[in-house]
């Protein structure tokens, strides 16, 4: 009887020992999932922003159907899903968001372009 009890004891740990490996791989794949859709957000809104300067008269201080002179606003260019950094041209905007969880050994990293029509975001990594 002492050698049937170990070996359930024995096979009980290996279960569970799975179980937990499973569930830590589980919440790093949700953390990575909700950081990029956080950044894709985050771009989504800075090209709000920089669309809003692009149709807004040079006289209420926007852009006037230009690009040329916006910035990210200091609020908004580090958030809780990762840093952004903008390439200004007259007629579109680059936007790089790089977050803050891993995958692949590298930061998640998402590329925004923002024309005056459209928002287009790139999953770089």
């Amino acid at each position: 009887m002492g050698q049937q009890q170990l070996l359930l004891i024995v096979l009980g740990v290996i279960i569970v020992g799975v179980a937990i490996v499973v569930g830590i791989n589980l919440f790093n794949s949700n953390s990575v999932s909700s950081n990029r859709d956080g950044l894709v957000s985050d771009l989504n809104n800075l090209g709000a922003v920089a669309q809003q300067f692009y149709r807004k008269p040079s006289a209420m201080g926007g852009g006037d159907h230009s690009f040329t002179g916006w910035t990210i606003p200091p609020e908004l260019d580090t958030t809780a899903f990762g840093t952004y950094s903008a390439t200004v041209s007259a007629q579109s905007i680059t936007i790089v968001g790089t977050g803050y969880e891993f995958n692949n050994g590298s930061h998640i990293q998402h590329t925004a372009t923002i024309t005056p029509a459209a928002t287009t975001t790139i999953q770089n990594n």
